[in-house]
């Protein structure tokens, strides 16, 4: 079985690596954004064995502050062939600076700025050979029977999280699930938030990926290339959105259950997060995804919005 994780892995690679901060005695420098990313990535199981394969050209923007003049900086972080065939630690990053001063910057970044990229990859690698590939070893014949047992035990006296796949020759496993409840508040109100959940051009707006929004009951969602997949099953237009929702790196049809609720406070909007069903090694990356794809994306696009209008 060959699963492809390019379009995972640019998701991973900017969520790991976007919004890293290094401080030191010179000032404070962060990762502001994935200038360009070329490559591809995926995974095997042969025998029983996951063999992975990787190979990337990336280009990160930096900026930063000197503590002492306050003076800005800018400059790239490039990472011209992180690939299964180096170690991390062996892997080439280059750190430049925009012309003038502000030396002392890309001294930080090149000494500690490089350690944090480095973590920031090995962070990407487990999640690739964790979180990308569960559930891509299937259970052989011999376990099939114990299998069944098992959730028919479990199915009696357990609300099933889990949506067993429909082919008849894969097993429904009950996995390990937790919920996730988050809060934030947002300068718009309800009406406007909504909207940016249900229209087809402002997902694809914050999301920087072409999606698919058919935002009815039973209609279907895509969104990041595909990376997040789903499907409509209640919406209260500028109040609340009950979704299944996935990741693709996910055990095959698994869904958690979404729900948004809307709190208008007249100039702004709380919105509250529970997702329910998220498996337990997926726990911090769907956080992640929610955090930074979504809440930041879109509180970056309705900024773009009032600027344009002012």
């Amino acid at each position: 079985t060959e699963r492809d994780a390019t379009s995972w892995s640019k998701v991973k690679l900017k969520e790991v690596l976007v919004g890293l901060v290094v401080e030191g005695e010179a000032g404070r420098c962060e990762i502001s954004d994935l200038k360009h990313v070329e490559g591809e990535a995926s995974c095997n199981s042969r025998k029983g064995k996951l063999i992975f394969f990787y190979e990337w050209n990336l280009r990160l923007g930096w900026k930063g502050t000197v503590k002492e003049s306050g003076e800005k900086h800018k400059g790239s972080v490039e990472i011209p062939n992180l690939s299964e065939e180096n170690e991390v630690d062996d892997t080439e990053i280059n750190i430049s600076k925009k012309k003038g001063e502000g030396d002392v910057l890309k001294d930080l970044m090149r000494t500690e700025g490089t350690a944090k990229v480095r973590e920031a990859l090995r962070g990407y690698l487990k999640a690739l050979k964790t979180e990308f590939t569960l559930g891509m070893i299937l259970p052989t014949k011999g376990t099939v029977g114990q299998e069944r047992s098992a959730e028919r035990k479990l199915s009696g006296n357990t609300a099933q999280d889990s949506v067993s796949p429909q082919s008849s020759d894969r097993v429904g496993v009950k996995i390990p699930t937790v919920r996730i409840l988050m809060s934030e508040l947002f300068d718009s109100p309800a009406d406007q938030l909504y909207s940016i959940f249900t229209t087809k051009e402002l997902v694809q707006r914050f999301s920087k990926c072409p999606a698919v929004i058919e935002a009815e009951k039973g209609g279907r969602l895509q969104m990041f290339d595909g990376c997040v997949s789903g499907e409509y099953t209640e919406l209260v237009p500028g109040e609340r959105i009950v979704l299944k929702w996935r990741c693709r790196s996910w055990p095959d049809e698994h869904y958690a259950m979404v729900v948004l609720n809307f709190k208008d406070m007249a100039t702004q909007t709380e919105l509250q997060l529970e997702c329910k069903g998220v498996p337990v090694p997926n726990e911090d990356s769907t956080r992640q995804c929610w955090q930074k794809q979504y809440f930041e994306e879109i509180r970056f696009l309705l900024q773009q919005s009032k600027d344009n209008m002012e």
